[in-house]
This record gives C-alpha cells, structure tokens and sequence, in this order.
C-alpha cells in the first residue's frame, strides 16, 4: 500500500485558506527544498511536491511569486486526483540554449505531462522558454543567405508539451519565447485552453503557439498570440477543435495542416474558427497538405473573423513545400466543406486576399464564401482571387468577386475513389 504523501510545513504564500484554489493540500515547492533564484536546479524540488501532491484530491502545486526556477527537461507523470492544480505564480525557465541543456536528455521537449488527466494548469506567472540561442542555431531557415539552412544541430524543445491526458484547462498563463512550439497536445481528449498570452519575436523559427495533433475536443478561447509561425496549428488526427475571441499576430496565421507529408494519410474535421482578428501576418486562415497525401479536411468554418493588413488572408495551398521544388504526385489529402463566412479587413498586396490552390488529383469540393469584404491594405487597385481546380459557390457578393470558382460538383471525384476520413 502507498504511503501517504507528506505535507509540507506551512510557507508564506501557501496557506491553503485561499479561496481562489480551493485546495485540500498546497504543495509550496519551496518547502520541497526549490531555490527560486534562476541559478540553481530545482528540478527534484518539484518533482518532489508534484509526487506529494498529484494523488490528493483538490491538491494545488504552488510555483510562488517572486522566484525564478530553473527546471531541467523533466516528465510530470502522472495519473493525478481530480481537481489537481499547478499553479504557476512565479517565473518557470528551462536551462539557457543548447550548451546548457543536459547531453543525456531529448532536445525535442522541456516540460511534459504524461496521463496527466483531470490537471490545471493556471497562474499568473511566467514561462519563459529561453529560446533565442535556440533560433540562433545554425541550421535554423534564418541564419544562412537567403533564408538558406546551415549544416548543424537542429532539435529544439517544445516549451509545454501534453501526451495522452484528458479532461485538461490551462488559463491566465504567459509564456514567452519558447525554443519550438510553446504548447502541444498529442493524443488528448477535452482540452481547455483560456486567457493565455503567448509571446514570441516574429522571426523566431518554427514557434507555433498551441499546436494540437491526435486530439479531440478542443476549445481555445481569450487569448493572445504573437510568435514566428502559426499561432494555432492544427495536425493529423484532431476533431472538434473551437479557436473564438483570438488575437493573432504577428504571426503566421492559424493553420490546418501541413497535412500528408511524406505521403501519410491526415484526418482532420469539425474545426470552427470565429470571433478572432489576425494582425500583421504572412497568412491568415489557411489549410496547407503536401502532395502524395491521403484522408480528408472537413466540415471547417471560419466565421466572424477580422484581417488587419494580413497576407493572404484566405489560403488552402495544397502543393505546400519547403523545398526549391516537390513532384507533382497523383493523390491527395481531399479538401471538402470548408465555409468562410463573415470575414473583413485589409490584405498585404504582395499576395491575393484569397488563393484556392487544389490538387490537381483531387479537387476541393464545397467551399462556401459568404460576406467577404477584403481591401487592400495600400493602394486603390483590388486584386483577383487565385482559384485552381477548386469547386464551390459564394452565397453573397464578395470583394473582391470570385468568379473562378468551378460550379457544381467534380466527376473526377465522383468516380475516383476519395478516401474521407
């Protein structure tokens, strides 16, 4: 039988009395022997008030204010009683760049939760990534000529990674600066993500702010992202994923995809995106799959949504490549029943407000345009949208007009044998 878990004696700032964490145990990780002062490692300290508190109901983690922690790359295990917080007030940090990080752990992830059902994570405090020596590594797309990669080293950490847990909120965090994405869950059921601020310098590589993959029930909501990729992205395997009330930008857009690389087969449906603005960005609602790809993207609504000077506002590029060139291939991720509904704003000129570029294997099917008004954000002259092999109807008038939608519904689709997830 497990022994019980030891309670810490009482420390200033975690009294259990507050009413706002409604805790049955407060695990202060300074009585577990953290430091707090950005130096030291207090990594056992909070592995050590995790373990004491993770199997008490109602139990909160308390990361205090006015410290900094430094935490090696480390795997919160859980499974953990209902009602369980860790509560970030203070500032949370991983070693500084690659030289400092441990040679005998995986450079791929910092902090991860693993079965971590029924868990909070909430605060108002920090994390902060500490990711610049990381973008600055060489084979990083911004440090050779022309956006060119260098030889060299390329892993980066995930800032907070979930894997395989349900039932999870994460609320009122900041979290800045991650090395790699700053929040991914793999293979999780209802998830809430609320109030958070994200935040990262434009050009810092492949910083994705909440990237979701294999994972059902999503809601996220109230938050504010600024980073150098997509602010959300949205990977194989997701369903029922919510984004309302988002502030997105700089950034690369929120994304569907990339889907099919390396010919694997993708499947991701029921997305809403709504009630958000994206600012100063490269994209704004986008589906991007490789070509070789199988399975499908449906039933997408993007709604409600406010582009201010943003490139290439409405996008699905289905020939998505980071090579100089990639192979035509004759199958595809089926892109169908994508609504755009509602959205206005203001568009970079380099690119047209809206580009339909399909398969030429398999065409989109069932893109719905409603109430769309984009303007160029400099200038007078209105450009044409780009539309190849991509069927569909505008429901209203749009501006600018897309007349190069194909009407009705492909034969090529009808006899072919799409595989729809």
């Amino acid at each position: 039988m497990a022994s019980p878990p030891i309670l810490p004696p009482e420390v200033p700032g975690a009294s259990p009395d507050d009413s706002s964490w409604n805790s049955s145990l407060v695990s202060n990780v300074l009585s577990f022997g953290a430091v707090g002062d950005a130096i030291n490692d207090d990594t056992a300290a909070f592995k050590a008030a995790w373990d004491a508190a993770r199997l008490v109901e109602n139990a909160t983690l308390l990361v205090p204010q006015n410290y900094s922690f430094m935490i090696q790359p480390t795997i919160f295990t859980g499974p953990c009683q209902s009602g369980f917080t860790f509560q970030v007030d203070g500032t949370v940090m991983p070693p500084d760049g690659p030289q400092s990080w441990p040679q005998s752990n995986n450079k791929r992830q910092w902090l991860v939760f693993y079965r971590a059902d029924e868990m909070t994570l909430q605060g108002g405090g920090l994390i902060d990534g500490k990711g610049e020596k990381w973008w600055n590594l060489p084979c990083k797309p911004h440090r050779g000529v022309n956006g060119t990669t260098l030889p060299g080293p390329c892993d980066s950490p995930v800032a907070v990674r979930f894997f395989k847990s349900s039932n999870l909120t994460v609320r009122g965090l900041r979290i800045n600066n991650s090395p790699q994405f700053h929040f991914r869950f793999d293979n999780c059921r209802n998830v809430v993500v609320d109030t958070i601020t994200i935040n990262s310098p434009p050009l810092s590589p492949n910083t994705d702010g909440i990237h979701v993959e294999n994972t059902d029930n999503v809601g996220i909501y109230n938050s504010v992202i600024s980073n150098g990729d997509d602010c959300v992205s949205i990977g194989s395997g997701s369903s029922n994923v919510e984004i309302r009330n988002v502030t997105c930008g700089p950034s690369h857009g929120i994304s569907i995809g990339s889907l099919g690389n390396h010919e694997s087969r993708a499947c991701v449906w029921n997305i809403s995106v709504t009630k958000t603005t994206i600012r100063h960005s490269d994209n704004g609602v986008r589906i991007k799959t490789w070509q070789g790809g199988s399975g499908s993207v449906s039933g997408v609504t993007f709604s409600d949504i406010y582009m201010d000077v943003v490139r290439n506002p409405i996008i699905i590029d289905q020939y998505y490549c980071l090579a100089k060139a990639c192979e035509n291939q004759t199958s595809a991720v089926y892109v169908s029943d994508i609504a755009y509904l509602n959205i206005k704003g203001t568009y970079d000129v380099r690119s047209p407000p809206m580009h339909f570029g399909c398969s030429d294997a398999i065409p989109c099917t069932n893109l719905t345009l409603s109430e769309i008004e984009l303007l160029p954000a400099q200038g007078d002259v209105v450009q044409d949208p780009f539309c190849w092999n991509a069927y569909g109807d505008p429901e209203t008038l749009t501006i600018p007009p897309v007349s190069c939608l194909l009407e009705g519904f492909p034969e090529s689709t009808m006899d072919a044998a799409v595989e729809k997830c």
